[in-house]
């Protein structure tokens, strides 16, 4: 059975923690609803690499959400350092990885797949009733 590695556990917590400082300590009307959907941690915890979702606000056409999402970014990035830092003083490790924001659109991704499907599926099923009655 492989150990759970190191960089795991780092990716873990750093999660759990800029989940809740990036809800309770950041106070950006440009954020939105964020959720961190996975960290990343390199081998020798110099980098994580944050994957996040962004829930818009307001009216979801693909170009709000996609405003939304480099909005969420921007503010973000501004905000690394000051994430770092508070994540610092209570990681107790030599150094704390440095934070880059990432949008993981494997969500939004998969729920279009599954329309599709689910949109070839009841065409086969409509040409089938059309060939059934000829």
């Amino acid at each position: 059975m492989k150990e759970y590695a190191r960089t795991d556990r780092v990716g873990d917590f750093l999660q759990k923690e800029l989940a809740q400082l990036i809800q309770f300590e950041i106070k950006d009307p440009r954020l939105g609803m964020v959720t961190v959907q996975e960290v990343r941690v390199s081998r020798d915890l110099g980098y994580a690499d944050v994957f996040i979702t962004v829930m818009a606000f307001g009216a979801q056409t693909e170009e709000a959400k996609a405003e939304a999402n480099k909005d969420a970014l921007k503010v973000l990035n501004n905000a690394a350092g000051f994430l770092r830092t508070k994540i610092g003083q209570s990681f107790r490790a030599r150094t704390t990885p440095e934070l880059r924001f990432f949008i993981d659109d494997t969500l939004e991704n998969g729920m279009k797949v599954s329309s599709l499907i689910e949109q070839a599926i009841r065409e086969d099923s409509a040409r089938r009733d059309d060939s059934d009655q000829d």
